[in-house]
């Protein structure tokens, strides 16, 4: 078996009680693919009914969406669709899908006893191995439906991880993947099972009765854990240091970030001319990717492509993802990308915006977010041309298609108007001689004045703080 293989083996979604082997509901290999599998939506009754109000696809919701969050203005469907979505993701095979409505969430089984029998039968019928459940299961919960159903079930945050798992390429990215893993693999460690209540004895002198088996896998879990944090640790140290390199050169940064499949690989690669993988996929990049890119005035940036996020993040993923975060917190623009064409696109930019709330983005001032309005292509020609229009009247909003190109030439221009913006008046003598600096000038910065002397020639000229740092390092005037 390979080192890759056995990575891999480290993510294959564990039975919910305890190390594989283990007496309960087979675990299927979710890598492999092939597994018949039912996606199962439960949801109260009246959730998503705020979504049927109006959307407006450019800008803030309106109307009935103004005070609702990101789940309220979900339709049930909606949300089915792309939990059928995720699990294709995996190459999982999706026999059947269905909407179950609630009046309440039972303790026990989550849905009440007579949808779990009618399911069962429904599982049994199909020949069904595996039942994803697009919520949040307790380890109880999901411990009955297994028994109740006979197969693996997981949640919405186990088939995130599994995904994860499998996308993770860079040794951070798996190390952040396992640490998730393993913190959601702890929940499930319940006395459930007759093996976890079996007893070691005691070594030499110690004696006693020792500790039971889930003691010894919550300690065993506890140590991975413990490992994984001391690497990653070296992980962001590594980060900070390729970040400060970065700083002394300096180019600003600029980080995409949006909803999974909403098109930021695909226009990551428009604008750098890169190669990252970029398909109809969700969660097709997971590890971050830089590029230089230069601007249409000359001015060089990073451009850095993150992973997409998604409705109910697993907390999870966020806190093991916080050192890749770490690039869009330090970037000094955010472009947020967004799949307009999708039906459910306010209720995706409600959801970004949350997470970006969490790491510390969204509140700040100093940091402009441009949103980039990404799949004009898949409009009609009117929708189109409205969302055009409508995008150059709203300040920080830039319709286009990743796809096309159309419209990545206004992105490029709103960058370079950004970091202009954000200059600072400098007054600046030169020599007549000195033609190379003025031209840089003009090509890097916003001339205000220039008043040309006898002996020298005097510029007022707006520039932001990195720029100022390159002009006195490549021409030496620090004036």
């Amino acid at each position: 078996m390979s080192k890759r293989d056995k990575t891999d083996k480290r993510h294959r979604v564990p039975p919910s009680d305890g190390p594989v082997g283990v007496a309960g509901p087979p675990c299927p290999d979710l890598s492999a693919g092939g597994t018949p599998t039912l996606v199962v939506r439960p949801y109260l009754k009246g959730e998503g009914a705020h979504a049927r109000g109006a959307v407006t696809p450019v800008g803030r919701a309106t109307g009935p969406l103004a005070q609702t969050g990101p789940e309220e203005m979900r339709l049930p469907a909606a949300r089915l669709e792309e939990a059928v979505s995720l699990a294709q993701a995996i190459a999982l095979v999706v026999v059947e899908s269905c909407l179950v409505p609630l009046p309440a969430i039972r303790p026990a089984t989550y849905m009440g006893s007579g949808k779990v029998e009618e399911l069962g039968q429904l599982i049994a019928a199909r020949g069904i191995a595996l039942v994803v459940m697009d919520c949040d299961l307790s380890p109880g919960q999901q411990r009955n439906l297994e028994r109740a159903w006979s197969v693996k079930v997981i949640d919405r945050t186990g088939l995130i991880l599994e995904i994860f798992g499998e996308r993770a390429q860079t040794r951070e990215g798996r190390l952040q993947v396992e640490l998730a893993h393993l913190t959601y693999q702890k929940s499930r460690l319940v006395r459930s099972w007759t093996h976890l209540e079996r007893q070691r004895g005691g070594f030499g002198f110690l004696g006693g009765p020792g500790e039971t088996q889930i003691e010894a896998d919550r300690r065993m879990i506890d140590e991975r854990i413990a490992r994984i944090r001391k690497a990653l640790k070296t992980v962001v140290r590594t980060r900070d240091l390729h970040r400060k390199a970065r700083k002394a050169v300096p180019y600003p940064v600029v980080a995409l970030v949006g909803y999974t499949n909403a098109g930021k690989s695909t226009l990551f690669n428009r604008l750098t001319h890169a190669d990252v993988m970029a398909e109809d996929m969700l969660f097709a990049t997971l590890d971050p990717t830089m590029r230089g890119l230069r601007l249409p005035s000359g001015r060089k940036v990073i451009l850095s492509d993150t992973v997409g996020f998604v409705s109910h993040l697993p907390t999870q993923l966020i806190a093991a993802f916080r050192a890749t975060l770490e690039e869009v917190t330090e970037a000094d623009i955010v472009v947020h990308v967004r799949d307009i064409a999708h039906p459910e696109t306010d209720a995706q930019r409600g959801d970004v915006i949350k997470v970006l709330g969490d790491i510390g983005v969204e509140d700040r001032a100093d940091k402009p977010v441009i949103e980039a309005l990404n799949k004009i292509d898949l409009l009609d020609a009117d929708s189109r041309n409205e969302m055009v229009e409508r995008s150059r009247r709203l300040p920080g909003k830039i319709a286009l298609s990743a796809a096309s190109g159309e419209g990545v030439d206004r992105l490029l221009a709103a960058l370079d108007e950004e970091l202009a913006r954000r200059g600072v008046t400098r007054k600046i003598k030169l020599s007549h001689s000195d033609g190379p600096a003025i031209a840089w000038l003009y090509r890097h910065g916003d001339v205000l004045e220039r008043h040309d002397r006898a002996t020298a020639v005097h510029l007022s000229v707006r520039l932001n703080d990195v720029d100022w740092q390159r002009f006195t390092k490549t021409h030496g005037h620090a004036v």
